[in-house]
């Protein structure tokens, strides 16, 4: 079938939206009719080849749509579902099997090689094939086939249109919260960078119960935002030191903390605001190659535990219907990070994404 798409041709050139040609689901996925697609720094940092993604290529991977059609293999999906889109992962390998597939040992392949796992893209057009399956979706097109193992069935009153984040970008911060730091209630937790995924940390932060949230970051308006939405503390670390101020607002320390920044003094800040025993994470993406700052010499006494987390380290069949239901509860408004765009000015969504003009910005064909 003939489709539009969102191409990404070049590091740092808008994508060109493009009239394709759609090739048959095969018999382990869906085709989908998408409604709305987040976007998120990843697609950013692939267009712009921090990760080798091989170019032409439709990005997008915070999809949610409508199945059109279901591959003859596939189990638990009919023609009319509304689905949320999520990561895909092999479903057989050790990570999958114990309750993580967001650590797949297949996941980059599955999710940054351009294609299906046997080499086979959906997307051509006139000038020859273009890449397919970013994170088993490519949802930057109005269909798309995804790997159905991905795909999230949701109610058929859940609003598509503000939906797709939870595949990705809000499932990180909040999944890193619940899911790996897991803060007992009164606790309290540091947070660096108040983009989409350090403000979903937050609000998943405030819906377990911590009392005492501080935000970090170099933006005034936003660091008031998360004010706004319940954080308790402010800091911004342009003008203070945050170790300094985290450790005094909290008389030594955060239990918890999450870098969401990928900066390297950031993490390294993050790791010296802990208390004794503290756990942080890490979730913001670098360069291949990046290194930062450990004081081993300092914090081996400290005690302190950091993990590397991908996507929340969430099960998507598990995790999105539980945002969906805390947010249906008035505990989880993350709809008060979106603003949406049509289709037609995916390009503005991308530029108001990096220059903070949106936190998190979703398509809408």
């Amino acid at each position: 079938m003939r489709t539009r798409a969102a191409v990404a041709t070049a590091p740092q050139t808008d994508l060109e939206i493009r009239e394709v040609e759609l090739d048959a689901p095969r018999s382990d996925e869906l085709q989908v009719k998408v409604v709305a697609s987040g976007v998120c720094h990843t697609d950013a940092i692939i267009r712009d080849q921090w990760y080798p993604v091989p170019l032409p290529t439709v990005l997008g991977h915070e999809g949610a749509g409508i199945v059109e059609a279901v591959g003859a293999d596939v189990e638990g999906f009919a023609v009319g579902d509304k689905v949320v889109l999520g990561p895909a992962y092999c479903g057989r390998c050790e990570q999958c099997l114990d309750g993580h597939p967001m650590f797949c040992v297949n996941f980059y392949d599955r999710n940054f090689g351009g294609g299906r796992a046997d080499g086979t893209k959906s997307f051509s057009d006139g000038d020859g094939e273009i890449g397919s399956h970013f994170f088993g979706q490519s949802s930057f097109a109005e269909y798309t086939n995804v790997v159905a193992s991905g795909a999230v069935k949701v109610p058929d009153t859940a609003p598509l249109e503000l939906l797709g984040p939870l595949g990705c970008g809000i499932m990180t911060g909040s999944g890193a919260v619940l899911n790996v730091l897991q803060p007992q209630p009164g606790s309290s937790v540091a947070i660096f960078g108040t983009g989409a995924v350090g403000m979903a940390g937050m609000l998943a932060a405030k819906a377990a119960g911590v009392t005492t949230i501080i935000m970090v970051d170099i933006v005034p308006e936003r660091l008031e935002f998360a004010r706004e939405l319940g954080a308790t503390h402010a800091i911004n670390s342009k003008d203070t030191d945050p170790v300094e101020a985290i450790r005094e607002i909290t008389g030594g320390g955060v239990h918890y903390a999450l870098d969401t920044t990928g900066v390297p003094p950031v993490f390294a800040q993050m790791t010296k605001s802990l208390a004794t025993r503290g756990h942080g994470v890490l979730v913001g993406a670098a360069k291949l190659g990046t290194e930062a700052p450990f004081d081993i010499g300092t914090l081996l006494l400290s005690g302190i535990k950091i993990s590397m987390v991908v996507e929340g380290d969430a099960v998507p069949q598990e995790f999105i219907p539980r945002l969906i239901n805390l947010h249906a509860d008035g505990k989880f408004p993350f709809d008060r990070l979106t603003k949406t765009y049509p289709f037609e000015d995916i390009n503005q969504a991308f530029a108001d994404s990096s220059n903070g003009t949106t936190l998190k910005p979703i398509v809408v064909y």
